[in-house]
């Protein structure tokens, strides 16, 4: 098996690969230089000892920049890992119950609840009914207050449910800060 060559892609581009002949140069401070020869351009870059960087290709005519470009990418790649690093990702955890849930597997689920809670994670809470079960929403609601009486301290409810969605009743906590 041969190695896979990873290419680094370019999202601007520089010097020679400027395809455009009339270019709108800034400076090497931001200072405005006005459209321009790509040539000229080129030279006035090479003289300074930098770059040419066409920043927007879009635009009539197309907007360069002469700038040191290695730096330019190592600053936004640190940019980029900055935003990445204060990003926090929340985990949607769900826990199942039923109407007839008995007390030791309530503890169980509510201990893993809390662990959820202390992790920062959000949690669905789904109360799943059977057959008849339907009948006896109320003991549902009934659990789910309970449910939410009991994690008050920890959790905030984003959202309750006001009837029976299908078979089942979904409600959303969110850990308090």
């Amino acid at each position: 098996m041969g190695k896979k060559t990873i290419q680094l892609s370019r999202p601007n581009k520089i010097n020679k690969n400027i395809r455009s002949k009339i270019v709108r140069l800034i400076g090497l401070n931001g200072e405005q230089i006005g459209i321009i020869n790509i040539k000229e351009a080129l030279k006035k870059a090479e003289n300074v000892g930098f770059d040419l960087v066409e920043i927007s290709p879009n635009s009539v005519p197309p907007v360069c920049r002469i700038m040191d470009y290695g730096k330019f990418l190592y600053a936004k790649n640190k940019a980029s890992k900055e935003q990445k690093k204060k990003q926090k990702i929340i985990n949607l955890k769900e826990i199942k119950f039923r109407p007839g849930t008995d007390i030791g597997d309530y503890k169980v689920k509510l201990r893993n609840l809390i662990r959820f809670l202390k992790k920062g994670d959000k949690i669905k809470v789904t109360l799943r009914f059977r057959g008849r079960e339907m009948m006896h929403t109320k003991i549902g609601f009934f659990m789910l207050n309970r449910i939410k009486n009991d994690l008050e301290s920890l959790a905030i409810v984003e959202s309750f449910p006001t009837r029976v969605e299908g078979r089942q009743i979904i409600m959303i906590l969110i850990p308090k800060k």
